[in-house]
């Protein structure tokens, strides 16, 4: 048995990654949680075994690019036969609302309840990514949701941004949301990583992130830089906005990848580029064109989507047909897109974005 306290310290030996005494903190709680679900069943009688208590689980929080997923993500490799399964939480919770619509075709009376069952059968811990609520249909059942699996013996290890008391903040009903404030703090240990460093910024820290023109070069140059942040594995990313779907193609650890296309060649508006603003830390976006009076619907969902991402104080790494100011040079729109183009300017810059988060 490998625990994550030895795994990280052997990563540092070889040099790959740096000691930060923020993680280093938290590693006794991993390792804690890895002793729990690899205690041996206590006898009771001569023929029954009963499993131990499964251990409390963790609320990992603090501010981006402090090393949370990468810790959780190790922690998920040093289980090995142990049944575990690492999932961002958006997209857990949408595959739940999914089953449980299946279920409700089923005729079952609580379509919540087998869905559930079948979630605690399948693992003994479940690891998310970034767990928060900004959708009243997840904050209405999440907490039947998770009573049930820690009920069944499922330990949760979850990162996120924010501290579970400001879980669901200013949503619609909270009241009825706050149980389950307490459910969290009762089954898994709040802890705030805090460190200095942001590792997501160093990896920036003076890197092109504007590449024209379109083409093989910056394809190339695009997917380094995703390989680097995301780690070459990603899954789509669903928000609902309003009963409507927001698709994101690739989503890893707060990074999104899409095509222009995909943001502002569909029938998007303000509340979707908020929505996603809300949700994403950087956001690689590709092949952008040139704008004109021939994509002008395309043209103004780009300027709407830029201002969502210039407020949210995204971090933009995109590959574009021209430089900022000769994306846009013919048709109506073009003395209005001088701000956009000089909040493409901006937004390059070494200290943009993740610094201030």
């Amino acid at each position: 048995m490998i625990n994550l306290t030895t795994l990280y310290r052997d990563k540092i030996a070889k040099g790959e990654l740096r000691p930060d005494p923020a993680q280093e903190a938290v590693l006794p709680h991993f390792d804690r949680i890895s002793a729990g679900l690899r205690a041996p069943p206590v006898k009771r009688g001569l023929f029954r075994k009963k499993m131990p208590p499964s251990p409390k689980g963790l609320y990992l929080w603090g501010g981006v690019g402090r090393g949370k997923s990468m810790l959780m993500d190790l922690f998920v490799d040093s289980l090995a036969d142990i049944p575990v399964r690492r999932v961002h939480f958006h997209a857990f919770m949408q595959e739940i609302h999914a089953a449980m619509h299946r279920a409700r075709q089923d005729e079952v009376e609580d379509a919540l309840a087998p869905v559930a069952a079948e979630v605690a059968a399948s693992v003994r811990l479940l690891a998310f990514d970034e767990m928060q609520i900004s959708d009243i249909t997840d904050a209405m059942i999440v907490g039947r949701l998770f009573e049930a699996l820690f009920t069944a013996g499922v330990v949760v290890v979850t990162t996120s941004n924010r501290v579970p008391d400001d879980l669901y903040k200013d949503g619609l009903n909270r009241q009825l949301f706050l149980p389950f404030i307490d459910l969290i703090k009762e089954k898994m240990e709040p802890w705030e990583m805090v460190s200095p460093t942001d590792y997501r910024q160093d990896r920036l820290q003076g890197s092109q992130v504007y590449f024209t023109p379109n083409g093989r070069a910056a394809s190339e140059a695009i997917q380094a830089i995703w390989q680097d942040l995301a780690g070459g594995s990603a899954e789509p990313l669903i928000l609902r906005v309003k009963g409507r779907e927001v698709l994101l193609p690739a989503y890893r650890n707060g990074v999104a990848r899409a095509t222009f296309y995909d943001l502002c060649g569909k029938m998007l508006g303000p509340g979707d580029y908020l929505a996603i603003a809300a949700d994403v830390k950087v956001l690689v976006l590709e092949d952008i064109p040139s704008l004109s009076r021939n994509n002008f619907n395309e043209a103004k969902r780009f300027v709407t989507l830029i201002d969502a991402l210039y407020e949210a104080r995204v971090r933009l790494i995109c590959s574009a047909a021209a430089k900022p100011e000769m994306l846009y040079l013919e048709g109506e729109g073009t003395f209005e897109f001088e701000r956009t183009a000089s909040r493409l300017r901006e937004m390059q810059s070494e200290d943009w974005g993740l610094s201030d988060t």
